[in-house]
């Protein structure tokens, strides 16, 4: 039987858009011997899933993926979207690489093959907190040598997001990212946060130290604005980085709305 319980399987075009544009970039994907991607538990629609094969095959032309849900109905209408798309009746290639069946946190994969990137997005949000650590240890030991499991959330526009890059050894970075237009401040992904920090977002929690500190940089940096909100996004990361936060990657994922930090930066007390 596929390990997990149904959740409510939201889902709209779009909108995954921020975190498949930085899985594209992640070396677990870029170096695979086998581009082999998971998604896991993609909701009442594959859309999603469709996109996110879109999506990385212009990193990997020769990516797979493999949409699980742990609902039949849910397995049962993705693959008539995907017969419906190979007879070319849709917005996607009819030779885009994407499967679909059932499964859960035991990840289940033809062959038993190891994906070298599990993407397992709003899926933990309906969960307790405590069972977070037995979910990603279960999906992580499904992962190909160097792969990544790729674990958050994100509001219904995909505007709003967060999410937690996990290796077989646990988890390794955080990322946050955020459409800056009209962004009032950083720390509205407070409600977006992935289920082992949503909670934790209290003082005395180094998320909550780092969420303070990001939303005073924000206004700090607020004459910014008229050269854009990236300028202002791209100061405010800037002075997060001089107070000692140890910000991963270069001025370009910054200028894309992310702020990624080592797992330890934010990691529960």
């Amino acid at each position: 039987m596929p390990v997990g319980s149904i959740t409510r399987g939201t889902t709209n075009t779009n909108r995954l858009r921020r975190v498949d544009r930085w899985i594209g970039e992640q070396a677990a994907l870029r170096h695979a011997a086998d581009p082999f991607v998971v998604d896991l538990g993609y909701g009442a629609s594959g859309v999603t899933t469709f996109e996110l094969a879109a999506r990385l095959t212009r990193t990997r032309p020769d990516v797979e993926v493999l949409g699980l849900e742990i609902d039949p109905e849910r397995v049962r209408a993705a693959r008539e979207q995907l017969e419906r798309t190979r007879a070319g009746d849709g917005h996607f290639p009819a030779d885009l690489p994407v499967a679909f069946g059932l499964g859960g946190f035991e990840v289940p994969t033809p062959g038993g093959r190891r994906p070298a990137v599990i993407r397992a997005f709003n899926v933990l949000r309906q969960y307790d907190e405590t069972q977070v650590a037995d979910a990603w240890r279960r999906m992580a030991e499904r992962l190909a040598p160097g792969g990544l499991l790729v674990e958050g959330t994100c509001d219904e526009l995909g505007r709003v997001a967060s999410w937690v890059g996990v290796t077989a050894a646990g988890p390794r970075t955080f990322t946050i990212s955020l459409r800056r237009s009209g962004l009032e401040a950083p720390s509205i992904v407070a409600e977006r946060l992935p289920k082992a920090l949503i909670h934790r977002n209290v003082p005395g929690e180094r998320i909550h130290e780092l969420l303070t500190a990001f939303d005073l940089a924000w206004r700090i940096h607020a004459p910014m604005s008229v050269y854009g909100p990236s300028q202002r996004w791209i100061a405010a990361v800037a002075t997060l980085r001089h107070e000692g936060w140890h910000v991963i990657g270069g001025p370009r994922r910054t200028r894309l709305g992310e702020l990624t930090l080592p797992w330890e930066a934010v990691a529960p007390g």
